[in-house]
């Protein structure tokens, strides 16, 4: 099992103490806990804020179960790797597979083995334990009135879960809210609905697709306030939400205008999103008669441009709060967020209570994708039956009457009929991922990495002159859409970044930047930067960690250094012609959220500003009001999510196996329009990563499994 954002292990031996040898025969004390927290803290095994909240149980009941402190302060190591509660049946064993630690703090004298033989060995004991006597101030049971216990039992009898307060109740409202839109049945005309979707959408020509997902995904979504719709890249997510909002101002009553609100969580998946929309009903604009009344075009100018979800709910300084909440809602009738994989059990609790009662939430995003950093993984738990189907007899006839689909006997419920199922609908056909990176992909999230190495060409080991002629005979006319580096150190990365291989690099965004623009009017101008922005989004490094050689900050130097080696950079200080930037905080006053990049290039007076481009459209910051940014030749893979390149280089670092996912390879590779590099620093990491699948913790799937 994989866990994100994972602890710095510093490599220190376990130390000599000798407390746990000397426990007394009554029993493990609170004070030998609390030691043993601080030793793992001191050695980089917890963060000092789990450790700190089992300081704070303590101080707030002195006679708290030891065995409470330390399932409090593995409750919030697991909230940093991403889970929103922590299984209480992981504790009946020294939970060696959750944490991931190293052998010597495992097995050492001092090690979660040592301190698991004084714990309790059984649920029922643990149960005891964290339940405590009557009148105990840290954990709130169902049967409990809420004192403001910083715990929360939840989950069921025999699969019982622990919480952190907060995340127990984002997680209630979540469960609550997403199953109550989906369950709340709405009056569909169906031959009308018909009629449109059968011009809206061409006869399926392909004789393998019995189905059309994307024609019953707009159906699907006509019946409830919420649907979901996922798939990998190219099955059409956008093409098909543009089509269902074309159904729904077809279908739309009412002398008010139907209110349409488009948001991803970054930037750049917003002005994605926005621009394959708009592209999807300008074109489809075409297939409605001119007597229709259908203006799609006044749709487009009234939905406006897309937003980031803090944008979008009105985030406020310094503060989780936003303008938008239950109280004064967002002025919408259909929401559609892209890239919800993205999408944290926070913010989605913060959309939700936003969200009046009576609008539609779209969903799209790809399932397999990585979920977010913070915790949460709300589109996989949506998603859990999406390639299975399970979808009632009920949902069946309504796909025949109002798609003229038929339901494949495989996606028929067998059992238990889930009702959120009944509102997701999987595309299942890639029409962009059909060469050599979609069969990686592919190969990748089925977990078959023996396929996943044999689409890849052989490694070279090293990279130099000699493999890039290599690369180039294999191949004279055209580079290969794939290639596998070994190399021994990060000069491979920045030889990418120079063009050595022949694909994308970044020298080609410098090179177009050096002459500058060609006249010193505004629309030049505009023209230069548009083109510069536009050929360094054809190239990126993407890689798993931040720290290290391999990580964003070594290469981030390594390959600035080589570009200004090669003459390509100038660099003058800290804010020089070329450097591409990240924004590490959200700053809506600036109009820049967290995850969006731009660059720094001179501005018509010769000032620098950092450009951004959202689709078409060009804004600059002062590069004296953003503190908060990082530079960005290389960026994590959970930073590249809601983006596309032409060519994308996947790093995987040596001894990487702890933070190395199938979840995160997949992620990566699909970040890759026409080209893929995979750069090992050590053979057979691929295969590490590929038979690691991301699991994350969460109460959602028990919420919902009575609905």
């Amino acid at each position: 099992m994989s866990l994100h954002k994972k602890s710095r292990v510093a490599a220190v031996p376990m130390g000599q103490m000798d407390w746990l040898n000397d426990v007394p025969t009554q029993g493990l004390s609170a004070a030998h806990v609390m030691a043993c927290l601080q030793r793992w803290t001191e050695q980089g095994l917890l963060r000092h804020i789990d450790s700190a909240l089992a300081g704070q149980l303590l101080r707030l009941d002195a006679h708290a179960h030891p065995a409470l402190l330390v399932a409090a302060a593995l409750l919030a190591q697991m909230e940093g790797r991403g889970h929103t509660c922590l299984p209480v049946t992981d504790l009946c064993a020294p939970p060696v597979t959750l944490l991931g630690w190293p052998a010597a703090a495992v097995d050492g004298p001092q090690g979660l083995r040592a301190l698991w033989a004084h714990l309790p060995g059984t649920l029922a004991d643990w149960q005891a334990a964290l339940q405590g006597p009557p009148g105990h101030a840290s954990v709130r049971h169902n049967d409990m009135p809420d004192q403001g216990q910083p715990l929360v039992w939840g989950g069921s009898a025999t699969a019982p879960l622990l919480y952190l307060r907060r995340y127990a109740g984002y997680e209630k409202r979540v469960g609550q809210g997403l199953l109550q839109r989906a369950s709340e049945a709405l009056a569909v005309p169906e031959v009308t609905a018909r009629e449109w979707l059968d011009r809206f959408f061409a006869p399926n020509t392909e004789a393998l697709a019995e189905t059309d997902w994307q024609k019953l995904a707009c159906a699907v979504a006509l019946r409830a306030r919420l649907s979901v719709i996922t798939g990998g890249p190219g099955t059409g997510k956008t093409y098909t939400a543009a089509r269902l909002l074309a159904l729904l101002l077809a279908l739309h009553v009412g002398e008010s205008p139907l209110r349409v609100a488009l948001a991803a969580p970054t930037g750049k998946a917003a002005a994605r999103l926005k621009q394959s929309i708009d592209h999807a009903l300008t074109g489809l604009q075409a297939q409605v008669p001119a007597d229709s009344g259908l203006d799609l075009g006044a749709l487009i100018a009234r939905m406006g441009p897309a937003r980031t979800l803090h944008a979008l709910l009105g985030a406020r300084p310094d503060t989780r709060e936003f303008k938008h909440h239950a109280a004064q809602p967002l002025d919408v009738d259909v929401l559609i967020v892209d890239e919800a994989s993205m999408v944290h059990l926070e913010m989605m609790d913060a959309l939700l209570q936003a969200l009046p009662a009576t609008a539609r939430l779209v969903l799209l995003g790809d399932k397999d994708q990585l979920a977010s950093v913070e915790a949460g993984a709300v589109l996989g738990e949506l998603c859990r039956d999406a390639a299975a189907g399970r979808y009632s007899a009920g949902t069946a006839e309504f796909a025949q009457a109002v798609a003229g689909q038929t339901l494949p006997a495989s996606c028929r419920a067998v059992g238990a009929v889930p009702v959120l199922a009944q509102q997701t609908v999987m595309l299942r056909q890639s029409r962009r991922f059909k060469g050599a990176i979609g069969q990686l992909a592919l190969a990748v999230n089925r977990g078959d990495a023996v396929a996943a190495r044999a689409v890849l060409p052989a490694s070279f080991v090293g990279f130099t002159a000699l493999a890039r002629m290599l690369a180039e005979d294999a191949n004279p006319s055209q580079p290969g859409a794939l290639l596998a580096l070994q190399p021994t150190t990060p000069q491979a990365v920045c030889d990418l970044a120079l063009g050595a291989s022949g694909k994308p690099s970044y020298a080609d965004y410098l090179r177009l930047m050096q002459p500058g623009p060609a006249g010193q009017d505004a629309e030049t101008h505009a023209a230069w930067v548009s083109s510069v922005l536009m050929a360094f989004e054809r190239f990126r490094i993407l890689c798993a960690v931040h720290q290290g050689d391999w990580g964003t900050q070594g290469l981030n130097a390594a390959v600035q250094k080589a570009l200004a080696g090669q003459g390509l950079l100038k660099i003058t200080g800290e804010w020089f012609a070329g450097r591409p930037v990240m924004v590490t905080r959200n700053d809506a006053q600036l109009g820049v959220f967290n995850g969006d990049v731009g660059l720094v290039l001179p501005n018509l007076e010769g000032k620098h500003k950092v450009w951004f481009l959202d689709g078409q459209a060009l804004r600059s910051v002062s590069v004296m009001r953003l503190a908060q940014v990082e530079t960005a030749f290389v960026m994590t893979v959970h930073k590249s999510q809601g983006s596309e390149f032409e060519h994308t280089a996947l790093v995987l670092p040596p001894g990487g196996g702890e933070v190395l996912s199938r979840e995160l390879v997949y992620t990566g590779i699909t970040r890759a329009r026409e080209q893929f590099t995979l750069i090992e620093a050590e053979a057979g990491l691929l295969e590490a990563a590929v038979q690691r699948p991301s699991v994350r913790a969460s109460g959602l799937a028990q919420r919902w499994a009575g609905g």
